[in-house]
């Protein structure tokens, strides 16, 4: 087998393992559904903690834990923000809902917490370090002003007497937001009764509080490809990825923030300066095909009043709205130095390049306002920085065209001697001056790392997200276009639509591989056939469900790669007609072969002897 045959095999091999990794397989599709209408608002008049509590049990599930007085009638309070829908239940004091007003899908705001009944929701409490089973008693509920909410109730324990002991305890929970802002506060307030500290010590731990139990929108399954969820922690500056084993990570370093990561969107916990147990946890809940959970676990009381912070950032993946906690002048906490953009997903690798070319793409569509067709002139663009390293392929495999004759006669000449075809085959690839390492492969590995920061631009960049190209086919460049719904699951890609623009791939992918390939001389093999019809199949079904802005972009690519080479052979064919109108030209190999046969021979010599 010929080297550049070899070589274009294992690049095959490279690129469909590389497209495996990258790209998504076999993966259904995600209808998001409209979230379900906000409860009506039913406020509580504000209350005064009353100052001796009725010791009238209200549980006794929680480690002997006793809510006191009456449970309190369920009430759910709803705050808006301009960027927040929240909405909140008093039972278990916790974030039920949270909508990003900003964000829609179909119309519907995008629901931030994904759970699957009214009962679940974000920042329950936990004693100890558990996490099945909260404290979900009823909670008197306060509503200071229009961005602040409280929740409190008073608990004591049963003692070793079996008796409710008389030194009680007040949990409250307060939920403080600002004005545009997707940050907001979480704080827990502990004060006991007297200067005791309130008994909250399991195995050395107070008390466990996060979110949970999955970062919205809604999905159908995970596959860390074109859906996926990662943590990511930031300490001493360094932004690090978590690797999970057995679904679970927990650490005891102080962290400056942790961050559990979707596609668009984003949560980022921020906990005040006590070293918590931080715990990651992945898992599965009916009606969550995962939950991705951040847990945070308190040391031990040491004070008869502790108040802890939390804030949490909930909101988009942009660099606008997470790098204004960089300075205390550009929000309203008064926060610094946190470096939220840095929860921002990019390629590890090629990061600084995929930024380069986010900045070209926004430049473009600050020109035409369409990202469909900024993405069509960031493709014109690379196509022409990259034609110095195409340039060289195109004239080489343009050469092979005219060379067909000849390789034809070597293999038919030296068909049954494999090694004398080769060495006439690299003779005549030297003399003609072709490099075969040049006709593809080289400069395919060349391009690579754009080729990776453009799938990771284009298959997350949250710009993308509901930017519509063309009205009625791609009206979503961040998801597949769909044309028809079928009844039935299409075979081997799992999928029930039919989609155009995967189809149009798959057309000029496998006509840019037949004008690229029919001119070379392993063209007649069966791995280069393989190549040209085997492989864009192998690739549509694997892109059936890609993102429509990453397709427009192969597609629009392999377009111009078929017009530039139609344009070197065309060049080609008009020297070859040029060439023969001026009759056959000594190669430089010939020269020298020339040269060396004269020297050889030297000059004749008389063989007439003298008289």
């Amino acid at each position: 087998m010929e080297r550049n045959t070899i070589l274009a095999v294992v690049l095959s091999a490279i690129v469909i393992t590389v497209g495996f990794t990258l790209q998504a397989v076999f993966f259904p599709p995600d209808p998001v559904q409209a979230s379900p209408e906000p409860a009506p608002v039913v406020q509580e008049e504000e209350e005064d903690v009353p100052a001796v509590p009725s010791y009238m049990p209200g549980s006794l599930d929680h480690f002997n834990l006793v809510a006191l007085g009456d449970d309190p009638s369920h009430q759910e309070i709803r705050i808006e923000n301009g960027v927040f829908g929240a909405q909140f239940s008093n039972r278990g004091a916790i974030l039920n809902s949270l909508q990003l007003l900003e964000h829609r899908d179909d119309g519907v705001p995008v629901e931030a917490i994904f759970s699957a009944s009214e009962d679940q929701g974000a920042f329950y409490l936990y004693l100890g370090e558990q996490f099945s089973d909260p404290i979900n008693d009823m909670f008197h509920l306060r509503r200071i002003d229009n961005l602040t909410v409280e929740f409190y109730r008073d608990f004591s324990y049963i003692n070793d007497e079996d008796e409710i002991d008389p030194n009680y305890f007040t949990i409250t929970k307060r939920f403080t937001f600002k004005p545009d802002d997707y940050l907001f506060e979480t704080s827990v307030r502990i004060t006991g009764s007297s200067r005791a500290v309130p008994p909250l010590d399991f195995n050395g731990f107070a008390y466990t509080i996060g979110f949970e139990p999955q970062i919205g929108p809604e999905f159908q399954a995970l596959d860390n490809r074109y859906e996926y969820r990662r943590f990511y922690t930031y300490a001493g500056g360094s932004k690090d990825t978590v690797r999970m084993r057995n679904s679970v990570h927990t650490t005891d370093d102080f962290l400056a923030w942790t961050s559990l990561a979707g596609k668009y969107f984003t949560v980022i916990g921020i906990p005040d300066a006590t070293r918590y147990r931080t715990t990651l946890i992945e898992g599965e809940k009916p009606g969550i095909p995962q939950t991705s959970k951040i847990m945070y676990t308190r040391p031990a009381l040491r004070s008869s009043d502790t108040h802890d912070v939390f804030r949490f950032y909930i909101g988009p993946q942009q660099q606008r709205t997470m790098s204004i906690y960089n300075r205390t002048t550009d929000n309203e906490w008064g926060l610094r130095d946190l470096n939220l953009e840095q929860a921002m997903d990019a390629s590890s690798w090629f990061g600084w390049l995929e930024n380069i070319l986010k900045v070209v793409l926004d430049m473009f569509y600050r020109i035409v306002p369409n990202y469909g067709i900024a993405i069509i002139l960031l493709t014109i663009l690379i196509k022409v920085l990259l034609y110095p390293l195409t340039k060289k392929s195109l004239q080489s495999t343009a050469k092979m065209q005219t060379l067909n004759p000849k390789m034809q006669e070597i293999k038919t000449k030296y068909k049954d001697d494999s090694q004398k075809m080769n060495q006439a085959m690299a003779a005549l690839y030297k003399e003609e001056g072709i490099n075969p390492l040049g006709m593809g492969c080289l400069p395919m590995l060349l391009q690579f790392p754009i080729f990776i920061a453009l799938y990771g631009l284009l298959n997350k960049y949250f710009e993308l997200r509901g930017a519509v190209f063309i009205p009625g086919w791609i009206s979503d460049l961040s998801s597949p276009d769909t044309i028809a719904q079928l009844p039935f699951s299409i075979p081997l890609v799992g999928i029930d639509a039919i989609r155009l623009l995967p189809i149009i791939y798959l057309l000029t992918m496998v006509f840019s591989f037949k004008m690229t390939q029919s001119s070379s001389a392993a063209a007649a093999q069966p791995n280069m056939k393989f190549m040209t019809v085997g492989m864009p199949f192998i690739l549509f079904f694997v892109l059936y469900n890609a993102p429509s802005g990453l397709l427009l972009y192969w597609t629009v690519m392999n377009v111009l790669t078929m017009a530039q080479q139609k344009y070197a052979n065309q060049r080609k064919l008009h020297q070859v007609e040029e060439d023969l109108k001026q009759g056959p030209k000594i190669t430089p190999v010939q020269k020298k072969q020339n040269g060396s046969a004269k020297k050889i021979q030297g000059p004749k010599k008389s063989t007439r002897r003298k008289k």
